[in-house]
């Protein structure tokens, strides 16, 4: 939803609560787009980014191949010597 600023003084509070909900709000000055209304996000807590990574971590575990890791996987590529074969 697009708003001129100056009208936007008008319904301020309709706006705010409009945004809040989810809506995006634009507010416009001579027909260009100045600025946007969004909601306030709080950052998560330490230990809700620590869940987040631990199942991050078990999930990748069950996803594993065997095989060669990373460090390895190309080493097809390089002689003995270290340079491209």
């Amino acid at each position: 939803m697009k708003v001129s600023v100056s009208d936007a003084k008008a319904q301020l509070t309709d706006l705010v609560k409009r945004a809040e909900a989810g809506d995006e709000i634009i507010l416009t000055r001579h027909g260009h787009e100045v600025v946007r209304l969004v909601p306030v996000t709080f950052a998560a807590s330490a230990s809700q980014r620590r869940a987040v990574m631990e199942r991050a971590r078990a999930s990748a575990a069950g996803k594993a191949h065997p095989g060669p890791d990373a460090a390895r996987s190309q080493d097809f590529l390089y002689g003995d010597d270290g340079l491209p074969a």
